[in-house]
């Protein structure tokens, strides 16, 4: 197919944060054939670099694999250059075009602007499949994919589903068949390091950053944030019988979406204590939405004018508040406000005290601020 030219990408991550690729596979294609190859493993950029036992499941990385391997802030220039300028290909374009984001945020690194083209869309546009997953979506295209979640073999496979498409619909150029096939490109900006304003996936990080820190000791596993644990939406428990009706959560009823910086269980149990009821779902009788994801208050005072809410709940509650149900979206911060002194999250001095205190004689421990397997999060 002439005029076929792109470079597939594929990233495996250490934990939930985008920021904490620990190998990336590339397949650079021109005119419709593989004309070359990148992959290597990685060490996430520092402070981010705690493995999660999950993601480790799914790909097989662990941190010892890796342990003497460049960190990605060492390894992106012989990235970009392999890039050369190209548009990219990913079997979900958002999350690899956010894992380049995050990891070059938390590196402190320049970016030269990227631009991600998602192989999923474009097989959901033009496949007729139960499911567009990688593997089924290579499938349909002729690609055996035998070894999933290995970096390489996942670009070459997202690769294959573009090609396949390509010659089905008899057009070459990489921009038009995605054009006709209705798919836009996902784009990340340029910026000089340090980024004036950082993505919201690095934003909510920095706040918890010394979870993510493998220098540091591991809370216990119940403590840990949505985005390094397996997550669990927790049981509604009933409001406590004892609480203050004078706590402004008194009474309410809550329900939450998206990752916060602890886990979802816990935040249930809290508040439950506090005099409120929660449920797994906005209901007719929800008043508050806690929304995590790193979304700020200002974004939710104006859903129409920031990136959009893509949960099925914050959806709902959207539509809930235009007929006219008392409902109320709040960020984790306000969330976090409302707490007060409730507020569970380990801190990080206390994270650092603890390191400091089994440290061997004579080393330093200090504090520090920096920071995909996909891990779906329970909406």
């Amino acid at each position: 197919m002439k005029g076929l030219d792109f470079t597939a990408v594929d990233f495996e991550t250490a934990n939930g944060f985008r920021g904490s690729p620990c190998a990336i596979g590339m397949v650079k294609v021109r005119d419709g054939q593989e004309v070359d190859t990148y992959y290597s493993a990685m060490r996430p950029p520092e402070g981010f670099d705690r493995f999660d036992p999950h993601n480790v499941a799914i790909h097989g990385i662990t941190a010892e694999a890796v342990a003497q391997a460049p960190r990605f802030g060492e390894l992106f220039e012989g990235i970009s250059a392999f890039i050369a300028g190209d548009v990219l290909v990913a079997h979900n374009a958002a999350f690899d075009i956010e894992v380049f984001e995050s990891a070059l945020e938390v590196s402190g690194l320049d970016s030269p602007g990227l631009s991600c083209l998602c192989s999923v869309r474009l097989s959901r546009a033009n496949y007729q499949l139960p499911s567009h997953a990688l593997p089924k979506a290579a499938a349909e295209a002729g690609y055996e994919l035998t070894a999933h979640h290995y970096a390489l073999e996942d670009a070459r496979a997202s690769a294959a589903v573009v090609c396949d498409i390509a010659e089905r619909r008899a057009v070459g150029p990489i921009h038009r068949l995605f054009q006709e096939s209705g798919v836009s490109a996902r784009s990340m900006e340029a910026w000089r390091a340090p980024r004036a304003r950082e993505s919201r996936a690095t934003r909510q990080v920095r706040t918890m950053a010394h979870l993510f820190d493998a220098r540091l000791p591991a809370p216990a596993p119940r403590h840990m944030p949505d985005l390094m644990r397996w997550q669990d939406e927790g049981k509604n428990l009933p409001p406590s019988a004892v609480a203050d009706p004078s706590h402004e959560l008194f009474g309410q009823q809550l329900s939450f979406t998206g990752s916060l910086s602890i886990p979802r269980a816990e935040a249930k149990e809290v508040v439950a204590g506090l005099g409120a009821g929660t449920s797994s779902r906005v209901t007719a009788a929800t008043s508050l939405l806690v929304v995590g994801d790193g979304f700020e208050p200002w974004e939710l005072a104006a859903p129409q004018e920031s990136f959009p809410l893509r949960s099925s709940k914050a959806r709902d509650a959207l539509r809930r508040q235009a007929e006219g149900q008392s409902i109320r979206l709040i960020a984790e911060e306000e969330f976090r406000a409302l707490l007060g002194v409730a507020w569970p999250a380990p801190s990080q001095v206390s994270q650092v005290s603890q390191a400091r205190e089994s440290a061997p004689a004579g080393a330093s421990v200090s504090g520090r601020d920096g920071g995909s397997a996909e891990v779906t999060v329970p909406e």
